[in-house]
């Protein structure tokens, strides 16, 4: 396969992109929520802004990887992102590298993507979409 042809791939590495990214977001609330696969950072109230953001990243980052309802979950993560980038790293610097928000804008921006294009072809949402 050249180059050229891996476009027709697209579909399927934006599943991965998805699974993926919904993985390593579910390990964010894991880790508030359920104190896996590290312990949790403190205890906190689960309706502390804290503790709703773990639930988001828990579940939302569930919903991503099975490709289930992926535009308006990834919409809402997305903006939950940005809102963590500017509420807790901006105040600290201008630059993602200094103010150690490169991963909170990082799936912002994933996440935004996602919300447009769609969960991809090996997703809950395409299964369902075939079946209507």
């Amino acid at each position: 396969m050249t180059l050229s042809g891996l476009g027709g791939r697209a579909p399927q590495v934006l599943s991965l992109l998805r699974i993926v990214a919904g993985l390593m977001f579910m390990q964010h609330g894991a880790q508030k929520i359920l104190s896996f696969p590290a312990p949790a950072h403190g205890p906190f109230d689960l309706m502390s802004q804290m503790g709703i953001g773990g639930v988001l990243e828990l579940v939302g980052g569930g919903l991503l990887v099975l490709g289930l309802f992926t535009r308006p979950v990834a919409f809402i993560l997305s903006g939950m992102m940005a809102v963590a980038y500017f509420q807790f790293h901006a105040p600290a610097s201008l630059y993602p590298l200094v103010n150690q928000g490169e991963l909170a804008a990082l799936y912002c921006w994933v996440f935004l993507y996602l919300a447009f294009a769609g969960g991809g072809a090996w997703s809950l949402d395409s299964l369902l979409n075939k079946k209507a």
